[in-house]
């Protein structure tokens, strides 16, 4: 049972979004930090992403029964049923709203709602009717460092948008490659993936090029924004240049292999991103 509920509540996922989360307050508080507000900003942000993927799960139970890479998930094989994970996702939704109103502040609260409501009623229903889901989906992919650093801040400030702007851009190539390398799948799940649809593919490679280029000024903004120092600054502008480069065999050649070669660079990427940003601020 715990294995079921780890698979539907989209742990990975969730840890990814404490990781930003995490970086963002760490960031507004300028190392400075107050840690019983981090351990409430980490606990209702936990709740409300878990909350949100599990109720992605219900809403998408009957695409994803039709995919390869996802009918043996919990919901579509009914391991778990559809209304105790409805319940389980309400619940966590809730609890992480009333802590972050509570214990953190109100921004942060209307930050997390606005991601719970773009993540599940307008990217998931979209996924199903234009390829822009992908960009769309990046709005609320990228808003948790923010949701970080107005909870040690209280505002949104340069800093947190910097941040903000650097996962939404990261975030389109690491999806294009994925829907790129599934998107067989995707068609018989109906989803409309941009790699899928007429001249798609052709199109794929001028979003990852554009977004990988866009994304090497974006990274250093913090630095600009005097949230970091030239350790990030140089670190970053190598590591986004280095992204860039090895986007390029996939861009030359649309193949499963380059695809794939994208996917596992954007994975490294940006955790050695984040590395840098606290690196640079002990220093």
């Amino acid at each position: 049972m715990i294995k079921n509920l780890i698979e539907l509540t989209k742990v990975r996922i969730g840890f990814l979004v404490l990781m930003t989360t995490v970086i963002g307050f760490y960031l507004g508080s300028n190392g400075d930090i107050i840690y019983d507000l981090l351990i409430f900003t980490v606990a209702g942000t936990l709740m409300s992403s878990t909350g949100a993927s599990v109720l992605n799960n219900v809403f998408e139970v009957d695409n994803d029964s039709k995919m390869d890479r996802t009918k043996h998930r919990v919901l579509p094989t009914k391991k778990i049923s559809k209304t105790f994970a409805s319940f389980l996702g309400i619940f966590l939704i809730i609890s992480g709203l009333i802590t972050l109103y509570f214990k953190v502040n109100l921004l942060t609260t209307i930050l997390s709602f606005v991601t719970i409501t773009l993540y599940l009623f307008i990217y998931t229903p979209l996924k199903q009717i234009s390829w822009l889901n992908t960009s769309v989906g990046a709005i609320p992919g990228a808003i948790p460092p923010l949701g970080g650093w107005t909870a040690a801040t209280n505002q949104v400030e340069l800093g947190g948008i910097a941040l903000f702007l650097i996962l939404f851009f990261w975030q389109h190539p690491h999806f294009y490659s994925i829907a790129f390398m599934h998107k067989d799948d995707y068609e018989k799940g109906g989803y409309k993936m941009l790699p899928s649809v007429d001249g798609g593919v052709k199109r794929t490679v001028v979003h990852i090029f554009l977004h990988a280029l866009i994304l090497i000024p974006i990274s250093t903004l913090p630095f600009f924004f005097g949230v970091s120092g030239r350790l990030y600054l140089v670190g970053a502008y190598f590591l986004s240049n280095v992204y860039m480069l090895l986007c390029l065999p996939f861009i030359l050649e649309q193949s499963e292999k380059n695809a794939d070669l994208i996917f596992k660079t954007s994975i490294f990427y940006f955790p050695l991103l984040l590395s840098l940003i606290v690196a640079d601020l002990r220093i």
